[in-house]
């Protein structure tokens, strides 16, 4: 592991430095798109903005949005040095349709800089701002024009010299020429007919540029839909980075589980006629020579490869490739590999380490024609966050959800289910090119959120269509400017079945197979499943798809996006019984997964949210919808005013449901890691009782869209003096028992750029180590590199527990203390009423010798032992005693 670690680091390094290992352009660039077949996937060396924009089709490129401005495709594997030197790009364009005055397309170039990450470079489109670079084009008239798309203003622009009797071609051949000439550089701009070559008109000046152009080269068009054709592009000022290419393996996923592996490889949007099977190859150890293992059929539309292969011998570290082939610029198919590691299964190390994510935030705010910071709002690629988390040297990756936001880098596209399909991938294929280099090498569970299908916040109420709009148009008069959460407030998903199903196979699709398989209302398929790794259990939940919409369960408190506007009240009366969190299939899974110690030290339990809503804002708020803007404080200045949220998109509510989801995991001893609330916190859940359930883990965001805070009013009822004042214990917003450890709220960082670092972005760290049964959470922020002299996290960690503090619940009896021997490893102890049938709970001890506390007076049993061996033992007939002092009982395995 630490060995394909290292290769991470070294590998995120070079693609931060993206002049490292580069040659001068030694050969012309030609595109060859004459030779591909009509598809949404224009190749390897380019990047689309967006992918629904552009397309292959009659063997040229054609940019198909005539609405939303600037659109661009970068060039991914040559790019302008800030070095001196010339270079020529030259390129035939057509107009298609046009919708706007300003109608032109042409040439971007020196988007970036170059000391930017090529990846945040590849995103400059539909707004002008700093990085923007320089945009050389030609209107449909045969206009020339050059526009600083730092300001967004012209430069210069040239009439057509017209003469009696000469005609605009309908097409335009463009060139763009750039020498250097002391410190300035002496640009061409010229179009010409591209059937005669006669000139039609030129720029040719002398301009000004700090950085020396060096950045990003792209097509873009403005105003209308148009063609491009034969791009050519040479010259000493054009860098070469073929490791810069991607595709058409955009990334991969994979688990491990009781010895069967499964991985899925993401390709783009390929065409019918393109090649339909993938395959994946394992190197042999001994010979170094590839062989294919299997093969998949591309799935469409989320064009995902997916392979499982039972029996995977998981002792062993194994070197794989996904194999496909691709059109090269001479014509031919030649196979692409895009490589990767399974690990070895590290059941036989002490410590699994956990790399827990949530909120994949690409940007503050969105790109949508006004002025966007392209050097100063993009956090796309993450890189900064993900060569800090691979030097932790993690054994798992877990992304709790809003991996994609759909509002993030660009506004969604809700014009059609085919482009709403194009728009998620575009977004899907950013986490992947960011992640990816983890992904690749490391066991992930990635699971889908509400942004990842296209909401705010998201009800499940088991897969049902939310409605369109309310029974004769007419919306509750306490709706009145807020129709537009209506639709989500109802329940059910917003987009089509197909696109939620496309969506969730594109994340899940490499989990172990679900507990129960059944899908959902609308066919809607699930996921929740149990993964055996490590020999840790990784329960993932789905604590959205079969949740209750409060609105339609608590009409008469006039619930709008999970909110009562009824001001003040107590929120303990927002429960209902009849209301579902994880519905019953999830709590039968649960007390399946919770009992069942098969080849098992400890368990997790892995979900959207943690089960409490740890949440306060200005107590003039009647929701939370303020709370991007409020100020930022220094850290420890605390505001007295504020008070608890009642928020009904957090897993504190329905309270009934919540507790029945805490009870069933407390029976396996399980942590709880979470995400989503945007508030890094470690909490430690009562259901009757203060601690009587488990310890949360709720990860920071990667990039903070929502800064919650939690700045209660007074501190907890049993603060510690020396402890910040919001810890100890509470009632949260709807009545639930918290006692809190630690809390990442959101504080003046001193780091730039402050909109990323002043809102607590980060990750979490979590160490279980299966010999003393400690579990340490470490909350780290996205600035701080965990192996300098001065690292630290975020205040209050770390925070180490034992896993048995897990179900801290209070004895009212005792069952006689046992000593075990005989076996391997300490054993598995489960107890049982004898009137009921019921598991109380269940575990494994770290000694051989356990007294068992019980909840009330009874008649039990215990079995204990080696589960899945013969090696197990029931003791019956044991009656509970207000007295620990008892008579121990052996049990001995020969």
């Amino acid at each position: 592991m630490k060995k394909i670690l290292n290769a991470v680091l070294i590998f995120v390094f070079l693609i931060g430095l993206s002049n490292c290992n580069k040659s001068s352009e030694t050969k012309p660039f030609k595109s060859y798109w004459n030779l591909l077949p009509d598809r949404y996937w224009i190749g390897p060396e380019f990047w689309a903005n967006r992918l629904q924009d552009w397309q292959l089709k009659n063997g040229r490129v054609e940019c198909t949005n005539p609405v939303q401005p600037k659109r661009t495709l970068h060039m991914l594997n040559r790019y302008l040095s800030s070095r001196p030197g010339s270079f020529k790009m030259v390129v035939n364009t057509g107009i298609i349709k046009k919708s706007e005055d300003a109608v032109w397309s042409g040439f971007l170039f020196g988007a970036g800089p170059e000391s930017v990450d090529f990846r945040r470079r590849s995103l400059v489109h539909g707004s002008f701002g700093r990085g923007g670079g320089l945009i050389a084009a030609v209107s449909e008239k045969g206009e020339l024009l050059i526009i600083d798309n730092e300001t967004g203003k012209e430069m210069q622009k040239v009439q057509v010299p017209l003469q009696p009797g000469v005609k605009i071609p309908g097409s335009f051949l463009l060139t763009l020429e750039l020498f250097p000439r002391g410190e300035q550089y002496n640009m061409v701009v010229t179009v010409a007919d591209p059937e005669t070559k006669e000139q039609i008109s030129q720029i040719d000046t002398l301009i000004r540029r700090d950085g020396n152009f060096g950045g990003n080269m792209a097509l873009i068009c403005n105003g209308g839909s148009f063609w491009f054709d034969n791009w050519n592009m040479e010259g000493s000022k054009i860098r070469v980075a073929e490791n810069q290419k991607l595709g058409p393996v955009i990334g991969t996923q994979y688990t491990l589980s009781d010895g069967t592996l499964k991985l899925t490889a993401q390709l783009p949007p390929l065409s019918e006629s393109d090649e339909q099977e993938v395959e994946m190859q394992i190197m042999d150890a001994g010979s170094g020579k590839w062989s294919t293992l299997v093969t998949s059929q591309l799935k469409v539309p989320g064009y995902i490869a997916c392979f499982k292969i039972p029996d995977w011998n998981h002792e062993i570290r194994h070197d794989y490739r996904i194999m496909y082939p691709v059109t090269d610029a001479d014509g031919t198919q030649k196979p692409y590999y895009y490589y990767g590691v399974i690990v070895q299964d590290p059941r036989n190390r002490d410590e699994i380490i956990v790399a827990a994510f949530t909120g994949n935030s690409n940007s503050h705010g969105n790109i949508n024609g006004k002025e966007f910071d392209f050097a100063g709002k993009l956090w796309f690629p993450h890189e900064d966050i993900t060569s800090y988390v691979a030097k932790h040297q993690p054994d798992l990756l877990f992304y709790s959800g809003d991996n994609v936001y759909e509002g993030r880098p660009t506004p969604p596209d809700l014009s059609s289910d085919l482009n709403t399909g194009l728009d998620y991938l575009y977004k899907w294929y950013m986490f992947l090119w960011a992640h990816g280099e983890l992904t690749r090498n490391i066991p992930a569970v990635s699971i889908p959120d509400d942004h990842d299908v296209y909401h705010g916040n998201i009800w499940g109420a088991s897969g049902a269509k939310a409605p369109t709009k309310p029974a004769g148009g007419l919306y509750p008069d306490y709706y009145k400017g807020f129709q537009g959460h209506w639709k989500q407030d109802q329940g059910g998903y917003k987009l089509s079945a197909e696109l939620v199903n496309m969506i969730q196979q594109t994340q899940v699709s490499h989990l172990p197979d679900p507990f129960d398989p059944a899908p959902v209302k609308q066919g809607i398929g699930v996921y929740y499943c149990n993964i055996n790794y490590g020999r840790i259990s990784w329960a993932v939940l789905e604590d959205r798809k079969f949740k209750s919409p409060p609105s339609k369960i608590l009409s008469q408190y006039q619930v709008i996006n999970g909110f009562s506007q009824i001001k003040g009240i107590d929120g303990r009366r927002l429960d209902s019984p009849d209301a579902s969190l994880l519905g019953e299939r999830q709590l039968s899974f649960l007390r399946d997964w919770s009992a069942d110690w098969r080849s098992v030290d400890m368990k997790v339990a892995l979900s959207q949210t943690i089960f409490a809503n740890l949440s306060t804002y200005p107590d003039t708020f009647q929701t939370d919808a303020q709370t991007p803007r409020l100020p930022v404080l220094p850290q420890g200045v605390i505001p007295r005013d504020y008070s608890k949220a009642k928020d009904m998109d957090s897993n504190g509510w329905p309270q009934t449901g919540r507790n029945k989801a805490l009870n069933e995991i407390r029976k396996g001893f399980a942590v709880m890691i979470g995400g989503d609330q945007h508030l890094g916190s470690v909490i430690h859940h009562g259901v009757d009782d203060w601690e009587d359930a488990g310890y949360s883990f709720c990860v920071p965001s990667i990039a903070n869209l929502w800064p919650r805070r939690w700045f209660p009013p007074d501190p907890g009822e049993n603060y510690q003096e020396g402890m910040p004042r919001y810890t100890g214990r509470y009632l949260d917003g709807f009545g639930n028992r918290i006692t809190v450890h630690a809390v990442s709220n959101p504080s003046i960082s001193e780091q730039e750029p402050v909109l990323l670092h002043d809102r607590a972005p980060g990750y979490g760290i979590i160490r279980l180590n299966k010999k003393t049964q400690e579990v340490t959470f470490e909350c780290w922020p996205r600035h701080s590199d965990p192996e300098a002299y001065n690292a630290e996290q975020y205040p209050g960690w770390p925070v180490t527990l034992q896993m048995q503090d897990n179900y801290a619940r209070k004895a009212a009896g005792w069952l006689p203390p046992i000593i075990v021997s005989g076996l391997e490893r300490p054993p598995v102890i489960q107890i049982l009423n004898e009137i009921t049938g019921e598991i109380i709970y269940t575990l494994r001890i770290s000694s051989n010798n356990y007294q068992a506390r019980v909840f009330e007076n009874g008649n039990y049993s215990i079995i204990v032992g080696e589960p899945g061996t013969p090696l197990m033992k029931k003791i019956s007939g044991l009656v509970a005693s207000d007295s620990r002092d008892q008579e121990a009982l052996s049990v001995i395995f020969q």
